[in-house]
């Protein structure tokens, strides 16, 4: 299957409004992250994973074809502002949104317009499925396993398909967890920036020794802010096998 980063940069996105740094100001578009987003597509499925409010452009190149599913990781802006700009989507029916019991509640607070009994012509058509961590599901022929990481102390959701882990926005994560991520080749996790602790966030360090630590083969470092450097010079710190993403890059998983 492909993933592609939609986007991997942190909740102010790249460049930052108002900033006039040497990654702000670059030209290289290495340089340019929208918020965290990624879409996976293969075996005749398209899942969406996240859909913040950057999710119209980055949507935008892509063929415009079904989504199977999307998949949420936890209720913050960053990660669920653009769900009403998929409305686009439901001309194929119901958008299947995958969450879990927080977020699902959250999204009926912030939403209500598409939980109503009668629905205002053009809302988007969400049916919204609970989920909870470690309760696999399918899409189509594909397994998911959702696996509960912690956001400070707010737990979240990271996803498990194939040797493919997807993590973002995790600070910590339960021993519990850890079985549930044997085997993973390829990993995507947050790495915010090399320096300065954040109380939600890991920073590099951290995300590489939780990579070594489940034994990754590959690492893409995503959800990252204009202080972790200009693209090239920041891959060129990081060790063997780990990267910075740029958004529109594709991989194989």
């Amino acid at each position: 299957m492909k993933l592609t980063f939609l986007g991997t940069g942190t909740s102010s996105g790249v460049p930052v409004m108002g900033c006039h740094c040497a990654v702000c100001d670059s030209q290289d578009p290495h340089d340019k992250r929208f918020r965290t987003a990624a879409l996976l597509e293969g075996n005749g499925v398209r899942i969406l994973i996240d859909a913040g409010p950057d999710i119209r452009m980055q949507l935008m190149p892509f063929p415009f074809s079904p989504l199977d599913a999307v998949l949420l990781t936890h209720v913050h802006y960053d990660h669920v502002g653009g769900l009403d700009d998929l409305r686009g989507f439901c001309k194929f029916g119901h958008l299947h949104i995958y969450a879990d019991d927080i977020t699902v509640q959250q999204l009926k607070l912030s939403m209500p317009y598409c939980f109503q009994e009668h629905l205002y012509p053009g809302v988007p058509l969400l049916k919204v499925h609970q989920i909870a961590p470690y309760q696999s599901f399918k899409v189509k022929d594909i397994d998911i396993m959702p696996i509960e990481v912690m956001h400070d102390k707010m737990p979240i959701l990271g996803y498990r398909i194939g040797k493919l882990a997807y993590i973002t926005d995790m600070k910590t994560i339960h021993d519990e967890a850890l079985p549930y991520l044997e085997g993973v080749e390829t990993l995507v996790v947050n790495a915010l920036r090399f320096e300065r602790p954040h109380h939600s966030h890991q920073l590099v360090d951290d995300a590489i020794r939780f990579s070594r630590q489940i034994g990754a083969y590959k690492t893409y470092l995503v959800h990252v802010t204009h202080e972790i450097g200009l693209h090239d010079e920041a891959n060129a710190r990081l060790p063997e096998n780990v990267y910075f993403p740029y958004d529109g890059q594709s991989i194989e998983v």
